[in-house]
Formats: C-alpha cells, sequence, structure tokens
C-alpha cells in the first residue's frame, strides 16, 4: 500500500497493481459514466450538507454525525470512481453508499478513511473557512496542472505498454491524497488545517 500521513483525519491508500491492460486508458473513462452521472448528484448533495454544517457548528460548535458519514461517503466515492477513471486500476468501482467514516473494504486496493471532528469545534476557523482554503486552492490548481500532464503522458505509456510510469503514479496519487485533504477541511469534516505537503511519511 502507498499510505498518506495517518496522523491527518483524512487518509488514502493505494496498491497499485503490476500492470494495467493497455486498452483501459481509451475504456476506463467511458465505462465510469454512471458513476459520474451519480457523483454529479453526491456533489450536489454535499456543498448542501456542507452549507448546513456551516450553520449548524457556528451556533452548537457541533458537528452532527449524520452530516460527517455524508461527507465521507460521497469524498470516499470521488476518490473511487477518478481512480478508476483514470486507469490506475481495473476494478470496477462498486455502487456503495456506505455512511461510515472507516472504509467498508469493498475496494480490495483502495482505502479512504476519515477521523470526523463532531465536537469541540473551532467556531472562528469554521465561520472564515472558505477564505483559510484560499492558498490551498491556489497550490492544488497548480498542481493538477502537472498532474494533467503526467496522465497525458501515461495515457500513452499505459497503452502501449501496460506500465503506469512508479514515479508519474506516486506524484499523481499524492496530488489526490493533498485534494482529499483540503476537501475533508473544506466541507469540515476537520479543523486540523491541511499541511503543504505532497509527500506525507506515515506514522
Amino acid at each position: 500500500m502507498q499510505p498518506m500521513n495517518s496522523t491527518y483525519p483524512a487518509t488514502l491508500t493505494f496498491e497499485p497493481p503490476e500492470r494495467v491492460a493497455n486498452w483501459r486508458p481509451i475504456a476506463n473513462w467511458f465505462l465510469a459514466i454512471p458513476h459520474f452521472v451519480i457523483l454529479y448528484g453526491l456533489r450536489i448533495l454535499a456543498e448542501v450538507v456542507g452549507i448546513i454544517s456551516w450553520f449548524v457548528i457556528l451556533f452548537t460548535g457541533e458537528l452532527p454525525e449524520s452530516f460527517a458519514n455524508i461527507q465521507a461517503m460521497y469524498l470516499r466515492y470521488e476518490i473511487r470512481v477518478y481512480t478508476y477513471a483514470l486507469f490506475m486500476r481495473e476494478e470496477y468501482p462498486p455502487f456503495a453508499f456506505a455512511l461510515t467514516p472507516a472504509d467498508d473494504g469493498e475496494e480490495p486496493r483502495l482505502r479512504v478513511d476519515f477521523r470526523p471532528q463532531l465536537t469541540d469545534r473551532n467556531r472562528l476557523t469554521v465561520g472564515f473557512r472558505i477564505i483559510l482554503v484560499i492558498p490551498h486552492l491556489l497550490a492544488l490548481f497548480a498542481l493538477e496542472i502537472v498532474a494533467t500532464v503526467l496522465i497525458v503522458i501515461a495515457f500513452f505509456v499505459v497503452l502501449f505498454t501496460g506500465d503506469w510510469p512508479e514515479g508519474m503514479r506516486t506524484l499523481v496519487l499524492n496530488v489526490t491524497r493533498w485534494y482529499l485533504r483540503v476537501q475533508a477541511y473544506f466541507l469540515l469534516l476537520t479543523d486540523e488545517y491541511p499541511p503543504f505537503a505532497l509527500d506525507l511519511p506515515a506514522t
């Protein structure tokens, strides 16, 4: 498994396959269309829950567990869909909507786990969350440009060789982990500010 720093309350671990079938770069994005349709609806739900959570935390200082579970489900589903669409693996993502912070283990190679902060929330940082997250959004914008270039290169490499270049795949995964941490913070699952780091050692 390729782990993310286990101290942050949003973690992604991935066990890459030795090879990927050459036709996967052409077909996976198309096969993932039903998941993208569902993901569109889940994203709207996550945004609505995020807005409601913002008000609830400001008034009560607590995040309802049901809200946290919805956001965890959405983010996990999103990561499952995109790692498949980007032909990093061959296992088709399950149509699974488990409302649990811990991964249900339905994906053999992929885990996305959360430790939501439900009580003792910092109302000040929650109130200004949309401002506090801006530096990360700017960093991610630049990183995702780099990741996109690497994915285009990997498209042709996998198409002709069946191998995702390990260094490029690792960088794309680390950008995805950064994105996951920022999303968990922005969607109010935690008050812990995400680190500005691509490669975080496991602890």
